[in-house]
This record gives structure tokens, sequence and C-alpha cells, in this order.
């Protein structure tokens, strides 16, 4: 029962410290793996699609202690200490935007460092077209985006940095994208 807890604590939450690889080499609490780069720890992101080829964005919640505010991945969270990437994966998507079941697949794996953080990434996308139920702790807003309005939109500060190196390492010169 300790991983429930620490779900449920954010602040308290021991997340796994990785290295260059993404093997686990020892563990920190949250508040301390947010206080700048330099300390990798493993996040998943979740780029959900509808059958359009436009990409589910949320908004999130002015709370967050990271980029409020800003659009960022449908679903996109932390692994805790001793949770396995899907176990992250199906978790995340759940609380973040009520999504149940996915049939995702990793696109890929990289490296995130911003002022506040470095992570471990492990990208996946999935098509969907809806129902959603975001919750509203975590987002404040969301909706679907072409590949139109992400282009335009770009570096104008609208995205969190996370999502537009997903975007631009991914998906960046399509013209839609299908998860099939």
């Amino acid at each position: 029962m300790p991983l429930m807890l620490a779900v449920m604590i954010p602040d308290d939450e021991i997340l796994p410290l990785v290295n260059e690889r993404g093997e686990t080499i020892g563990r920190r609490s949250r508040r301390d793996c947010h206080r700048g780069p330099g300390r990798l720890h493993p996040v998943v992101h979740l780029h959900v699609f509808n059958r359009a080829g436009e990409i589910f964005l949320q908004k999130r919640s002015s709370g967050k202690d990271i980029f409020p505010g800003c659009w960022d991945t449908a679903v996109g969270g932390h692994v805790a200490h001793g949770e396995g990437i899907a176990e992250a994966l199906v978790r995340e998507a759940e609380e973040e935007i009520g999504l149940r079941e996915i049939s995702a697949r990793e696109l890929g794996r990289h490296i995130i460092e911003t002022a506040y953080e470095s992570e471990y990434t492990y990208v996946f996308m999935a098509t969907s077209d809806g129902p959603f139920h975001p919750n509203p702790q975590e987002v404040a807003e969301a909706r679907f985006w072409t590949v139109a309005e992400i282009t335009a939109c770009l570096g104008s500060g609208v995205f969190t940095p996370n999502f537009e190196q997903d975007w631009l390492r991914f998906f960046q010169g399509r013209d839609s994208i299908s998860g099939n």
C-alpha cells in the first residue's frame, strides 16, 4: 500500500532516480527532484489522437507547481518508486483525463531537462475519440488541437517545454497523425 500513499501525497511521493539508460540508481522525494535539473527521474507521456489526426491536450491547472496554465500532453506523470512503466501509464491516464482503457504504443524515450527538473521520458501514443473526464485538480481545460494549431503556437509559451520537445522529436513535419 505504500504506492497508493505516495500517489496521494505528491510532495512526499518517492520517485526513482535513474541513469541515462533508465536504470534505477536510487530514489528521492518529488520535492527534491523538482529543485532543479540533475536528478533524473522517470515519467510517462501519453499523446492521444482522435481518428481525424488531431491531438488531445490538457491545460495544466493554476495549482500546478511547474508550468501552471500551459497546454501540455494529454497525460503526463511521474513513475512512483517500485511502479512499472505500464502501470504508471494506466494510472496517470485514469487520474488525469479519466481514460480507463488504452491501447498505447511506445514511440521512444528521451531526456527532458528544464530549469525545474530532469526527466527520463517514456513517450507513448494512442488513438481515442473519448469520452474524456479531465480531473479538475489536474486540468483546467482540455480539447483536441489540429497540427496547424500546434505549429502556429510552438515557441510562443502556450505549451510546456516538455510537450514541445516531444512534439518536435516525434511528430514535427506531419500534416496529421494517426495512432494506428
